[in-house]
């Protein structure tokens, strides 16, 4: 009897061992998604950004030259 609530208990524990085991490794998956996902919604962002900002250069350069233009013509009346 006592052999079998040794074996028995010997069992649980491994049980509750190996759960904490693959719990961890479960975690340490997640966090290594998690943080592959925030790299690459970062990056994302950033290249949203790049354009963003050239479009923005690219319409101030229009922008300027149209006012350069008016200016011209304001000039030349």
């Amino acid at each position: 009897m006592k052999k079998l609530f040794l074996t028995c208990a010997c069992v649980a524990i491994l049980l509750v061992v190996s759960c904490k085991e693959s719990t961890q490794d479960k975690v340490e998956d997640t966090t290594e998604a998690i943080g592959e996902d925030i790299q690459t919604a970062t990056e994302n962002t950033v290249e949203a950004i790049d354009s963003t900002a050239t479009e923005v250069g690219k319409d101030i350069e229009e922008g300027v030259e149209k006012v350069k233009e008016e200016i011209h013509e304001e000039v030349e009346k």
